[in-house]
């Protein structure tokens, strides 16, 4: 197998499994709206928009995982900058969806998920463009959330811009 020079090392042992068990818990009371239960956090909540059937009270399942996808890369990116040492001062993400919601609606040979997605990720830096290539590369090859869309077949774009770090303005 041939490895890609680019991509850092693992950061933890190969060859040792460690197995990450994620639990929600979840109520419905019989419409869209969905309260769900994460560890000891305040319930977040699901529904849909009321163009949909729903109450519009709350970000739509599939709108939670794009919050997943860019909350992941978010995440992703942190530990691979920190293993590579890779300064940057933030990041910001944009991302889009596309589906076709006759999926949902059950007509047959139409996907219920995403057609297409697009994310834009900014990272504001002051590294060289090797180095930031090398960073993107190791975030698309270790993210979680972006592979199992790429996994689903989800026409996934990803687009990268490196900033000067001084532009950042986050929170």
């Amino acid at each position: 197998m041939d490895i890609d020079p680019d991509i850092i090392e693992p950061s933890v042992d190969p060859a040792t499994q460690k197995i990450g068990v994620r639990h929600v818990k979840a109520v419905n009371a019989g419409g869209t709206r969905t309260k769900v239960q994460v560890r000891d956090f305040d319930p977040v909540y699901t529904d849909e928009p009321d163009t949909m059937g729903g109450t519009n009270t709350a970000p739509s399942p599939l709108e939670t995982v794009l919050v997943a996808l860019v909350g992941c890369d978010g995440v992703i990116i942190n530990g691979v900058a920190d293993a590579m040492g890779f300064d940057y001062a933030g990041v910001e993400f944009r991302c889009e969806s596309q589906i076709d919601t006759r999926g949902p609606k059950g007509v047959p040979g139409v996907r219920p998920y995403f057609e297409s997605a697009t994310l834009e990720i900014v990272v504001y830096t002051d590294e060289s463009d090797k180095r930031f290539e090398q960073l993107k590369k190791n975030v698309e090859f270790r993210c979680p959330v972006m592979n199992l869309l790429r996994a689903a077949e989800v026409d996934l774009t990803a687009t990268w811009e490196r900033r000067p770090k001084a532009d950042f303005k986050g929170e």
